[in-house]
């Protein structure tokens, strides 16, 4: 804590300086000043927490000091030490918010005692503003969320509540149930959000705060995130002017300060506020975003086009095919297929670009719970499609929805590789444990749920041997093992190996071997 001393008369000052008990009250610092007007620089420099001044000085007496720290709002606690017991230096003192008054001499124990007092109510009074000041932060964060909620909500509700048309009345002074209004609609595209470092929140706060300045110098209506829709920014006006040189206003003004230029749709006017955001969506929606740019990015309601949208859904079999087949190439001639029917009898608007992209989720999550995987698989969501200074790409679009498509396919063909091993080495294992037994392969076929051919082939590809190979080995290697036992006959190790003839057994070993089973037997003892 700091204090100040404010009085002519040195020795005034080195005697408070004395008998003042500094430390113990935790006041670190002392500043000592001659009059008041010396003392207002240093009172503004040093923000001490405690002022000790006089009443009767040069230049600026204690009463125009006093009068100066109401005037100012300075929060320090002042104490007025004088030696004139005369009530109206103490009327003034006491107007003008003095904590308490001492006079000359001052003894040191009513010193202590009022410092002290002073000293506590300035930390009560310092919590009590900091609690305050935390509250009203508080309140200021979370008010653009209460209404961006509001408005929302008005939006959105048929018939509006009267409670929350009151509420905006009250804070705007307008009351938007009567009277036309219009909504316009400002996209936050991907790369304005990158302007931000894909901060979401910095971005709809600094576009908001721009989309605000421009419409409230206009005093013309209010703008707010609309929370239904993740990426919308609604601009209400509520006077009637030229919306398209305001909404021109605004995307230059963003341009400005990301470099990119967003798109606003403008709505109709109307009465209600729901059909007026309808009109503001279609807008946005129907457009033909290939050609926004020659629209200068302002799109209207009286410019909207509309043609039939193009659905996945019909293309859902032959994509199906294709990742089962794996090729990366066969999809990418489906990909053109589609693309090239979106453009030669569709286009891309935003209601194409959102019936893709829900159809494609539905075709996706199916083809993945078909093949097992879990529904918390990531994968790439390519959302990509502008250009650097925000104008929409068909070409971007177009690679974005290929690389989901490329990684599908992948991952899909990655889990049926990964099943097709599994299955062989199942089988493989399988083998190893039932080496003693006879299994024919239509046998182990059905036991997996496998065609003999698909058996044959893949086991083959993975362990470079027919199955009746990879058995015979199993047994001979088996065979070997039980050979080094001198107490087995050879017609009992034939037996524990699978074979019930032991001419047959012989046989077999000695080609695989060279030699037979005890001539095997002789050699492994003779070690």
């Amino acid at each position: 804590m700091k204090a100040i001393i404010i009085d002519d008369e040195k020795h005034v000052r080195d005697g408070l300086l004395l008998l003042a008990e500094w430390e113990r009250l935790g006041i670190q610092e002392v500043f000592e000043a001659s009059d008041g007007e010396e003392a207002k620089s240093m009172i503004l420099e040093q923000q001490p927490e405690i002022i000790f001044t006089d009443m009767n000085m040069p230049k600026l007496d204690g009463i125009q000091l006093l009068k100066w720290l109401k005037e100012t709002e300075i929060t320090s606690k002042t104490i007025v030490v004088s030696g004139y017991d005369d009530f109206h230096y103490m009327r003034n003192a006491i107007t003008y918010g003095s904590f308490d008054y001492l006079l000359k001499p001052i003894e040191p124990d009513a010193l202590n005692e009022t410092l002290e007092r002073a000293v506590n109510e300035w930390k009560k009074q310092a919590q009590k503003r900091e609690s305050t000041k935390e509250t009203t932060r508080v309140i200021n964060e979370a008010k653009p969320f209460y209404w961006d909620h509001i408005f929302t909500t008005l939006i959105s509700q048929t018939p509006p509540s009267s409670v929350l048309i009151q509420k905006v009345q009250k804070e705007y002074g307008v009351n938007i149930n009567e009277g036309q209004c219009t909504i316009c609609l400002l996209l936050l595209n991907c790369r304005i959000v990158k302007r931000f470092e894909e901060d979401k929140n910095l971005t709809f706060f600094t576009i908001l705060n721009i989309c605000n300045e421009v419409v409230r110098n206009d005093q013309s209506g209010f703008c707010f995130k609309n929370g239904n829709q993740k990426d919308e920014i609604v601009i209400l006006l509520w006077k009637q002017k030229s919306e398209k040189t305001l909404m021109e206003r605004i995307q230059k003004e963003i341009e400005k300060f990301t470099h990119t230029k967003a798109v606003i749709a403008i709505g109709k006017s109307s009465s209600k506020l729901v059909d007026a955001y309808h009109s503001a969506q279609k807008t946005l929606l129907k457009h033909n975003m290939v050609d926004v740019h020659k629209k200068n990015h302002i799109l209207t309601y009286e410019d909207i086009t509309s043609r039939p949208l193009l659905h996945l859904f019909d293309y859902a079999e032959k994509i199906k095919w294709t990742i089962q087949s794996g090729s990366i190439e066969q999809m990418d001639e489906v990909i053109n297929e589609i693309f090239h029917k979106l453009e030669s009898q569709h286009f891309l608007s935003f209601e194409q670009i959102q019936d893709w992209e829900n159809q494609f989720e539905v075709l996706r999550k199916n083809w993945l719970k078909e093949y097992q995987l879990s529904e918390e698989t990531t994968y790439y969501n390519g959302k990509d499609y502008w250009d650097e200074d925000g104008t929409f790409s068909f070409t971007k679009f177009k690679e974005e929805k290929t690389k989901e498509f490329h990684e599908l396919i992948q991952l899909l063909n990655n889990v049926k590789y990964q099943k097709e091993k599994n299955s062989i080495q199942e089988i493989e294992s399988f083998l190893r444990e039932n080496y003693d037994k006879d299994f024919t392969l239509q046998e182990i076929a059905d036991r997996f749920f496998l065609s003999r051919e698909y058996i044959s082939r893949k086991f083959k590809q993975q362990y470079n041997e027919t199955i009746t190979n990879y058995m015979t080995t199993i047994r001979i290697d088996k065979a070997k093992e039980l050979l080094e036992n001198p107490h087995l006959k050879v017609y009992e190790i034939s037996f524990k190996v699978g074979y019930q003839n032991e001419k047959y057994f012989s046989k077999v070993f000695k080609k695989i071997v060279g030699m037979t089973p005890n001539e095997y037997r002789v050699k492994v003892s003779d070690h």
